[in-house]
């Protein structure tokens, strides 16, 4: 044998086999383990008992008395008295800790069995039976009555990524609550914009009826401010509020949500497309907060949802033990608030954004008032910004700024003196001979729009040429010799005098050196009829 016992300790395991015990209460009652004891008892040649099976008990008739002085004519169920140092033992099988009742949820059954039917998990339901009915138990207790009526899932398994405090922020957009609308007073789905933490894993929960490139960063700096800092990089979708193209090597971000999180000091890390495994724990909080607070619920105004979004967030969100960490999301949260980056002194001034061409005219056109660049961009694409007190025009290759203006009101040009030219470019000076070439007063009113607005008439030029193209050179050419005899040469005064003249009748001429001959369809049909006939 393996193991040498004591007399003491052997003479014990003998008496409890001839008592019949199992191999399983001797070993809980002495401590020796079962391949121990079953050694000294087939040496003894005492027969093992069997592990008891789940079966109906045994009538009285078949338990005979352990007591070989007995005869077998006295039938006993009594085992008899224990022996020394044994009348301690505990009564086999132990009494379970659990009494054999109804479980705690069995009044809220129509209010469990409600719920589920309205998608909400047994987390959600457990929350709800506390703030709402008082419910004593724990959760254990809603779950395992949720499992036993619609049965248990499985699990997934996802990877896990670590990150330092304050280093990595992870957003995306959900689907939020039911809310009534303010103008059209139905019902509509909110969007729900999540922020997740990446160490603590400390989100904020925002709702919004609209999304756009401004709301979108409006929303980030609503997170900075609730969350007291920023961080360092933000993984994101390839949403358009914030990826223009999506690349994982070299994406195009939108520039205004570029700006913002620059003027926060953090980064935009795009996703790869089709891989949301990376910013995976939005994506759970996401998930969750759909599942739990949310689902199911409508509210009448989107103040109303988002202060019970903000009070579920405080009650259960930031007390709950994470299932990764393994800890508190508030006292994780209470270590990574340090490491935030502080935020800035002033708001973000935001402004809006686009591409424009460069007229012919040297100039772009933003809010109906006209800006130039620098020489050399006519004809191409310049990226544009403006907001109430700077017009910006830049670079769309490497965002380098080309020229800044003031705003000017509708109709007015902003031209750098530098900007200038010195001599007419060559692109006028066609202009200005296809303007002589269509007639001869239209060629004069567009020499003197030249000489007196310079390359700022170009547009005015091109104005009345179209003006020739939609009336008809003698009718633009009359109208050019009344503002030229009146000494107003300008396109508005030549539109406004042709917006009032009538129209002339249209007339259907007999002979025109573009109506044919009828004898030459009469050819034609006799030619093609004898070709026929062949």
């Amino acid at each position: 044998m393996t193991n040498i016992l004591g007399d003491d300790r052997k003479q014990q395991i003998l008496a409890l086999g001839r008592l019949g015990w199992p191999l399983r209460r001797i070993e809980e009652a002495t401590g020796v383990r079962r391949e121990t004891a079953s050694a000294y008892l087939k040496a003894a040649g005492i027969t093992i008992r069997a592990p008891r099976r789940r079966r109906p008990p045994p009538k009285p008739a078949s338990q005979v008395s352990t007591d070989l002085a007995k005869p077998a004519s006295e039938v006993s169920t009594d085992p008899g008295p224990l022996p020394a140092g044994l009348a301690d033992l505990s009564v086999w099988p132990p009494p379970t800790s659990r009494a054999p009742i109804a479980s705690a949820c069995e009044p809220y059954r129509e209010l469990i069995t409600l719920a589920l039917s309205r998608g909400r998990n047994a987390m959600a339901i457990w929350q709800d039976l506390v703030d709402e009915h008082g419910f004593p138990a724990r959760y254990a207790s809603v779950r395992r009555f949720v499992i036993s009526l619609r049965g248990q899932r499985s699990p997934e398994a996802h990877p896990v990524i670590v990150t330092a405090p304050g280093e990595e922020g992870q957003v995306d957009y959900g689907e939020g609550a039911m809310v009534r609308h303010p103008l059209t007073r139905k019902y509509r789905r909110t969007r729900l914009f999540v922020f997740t933490l990446g160490y603590s894993r400390k989100s904020v929960r925002l709702l919004t009826f609209t999304s756009s490139t401004r709301r979108w960063t409006e929303l980030h700096e609503e997170t900075f401010r609730r969350l007291g800092g920023a961080v360092r990089v933000v993984v994101l979708d390839n949403l358009r509020e914030g990826v223009l193209t999506p690349d994982i090597y070299d994406p195009t971000l939108n520039p205004l949500y570029r700006d913002v999180l620059q003027h926060y000091g953090a980064l935009a890390l795009p996703c790869r497309v089709g891989a949301p495994d990376r910013k995976g724990k939005v994506e759970s909080a996401v998930g969750h907060t759909q599942a739990t607070p949310l689902k199911g619920l409508r509210f009448e105004s989107l103040e109303e949802a988002q202060a019970y979004l903000d009070r579920w967030e405080a009650r259960w969100a930031d007390t709950r033990i994470h299932g990764t960490t393994k800890r508190q999301v508030a006292a994780m949260f209470a270590e990574e608030r340090p490491a935030l980056l502080p935020l800035p002194l002033e708001p973000f001034r935001y402004y809006q954004f686009g591409t424009r061409t460069v007229h012919l005219d040297g100039c772009v056109e933003i809010a109906g008032a006209y800006y130039a660049p620098p020489p050399g961009w006519l004809g191409r694409e310049v990226a544009v910004q403006w907001d109430e007190q700077h017009v910006r025009l830049l670079d769309p290759a490497t965002g380098r700024l080309l020229r800044e203006h003031r705003p000017h009101a509708r109709g007015r040009h902003a031209i750098h003196p530098d900007d200038r030219p010195t001599r007419t470019p060559p692109t006028t000076l066609t202009l200005l001979a296809r303007a002589g070439r269509a007639g001869c007063h239209i060629g004069t009113l567009c020499e003197g729009i030249h000489r007196r607005d310079g390359e700022v008439g170009v547009r005015r030029i091109l104005g009345v040429l179209a003006l020739v193209k939609k009336h008809g050179v003698a009718v633009v050419e009359a109208a050019c010799a009344a503002a030229l005899e009146l000494g107003v040469a300008d396109y508005r005064f030549v539109r406004r005098y042709l917006e009032r003249q009538t129209p002339a009748p249209l007339t259907l001429r007999q002979v025109d050196p573009l109506i044919r001959e009828l004898t030459h369809y009469r050819d034609v049909i006799a030619r093609k009829t004898q070709e026929t006939s062949s």
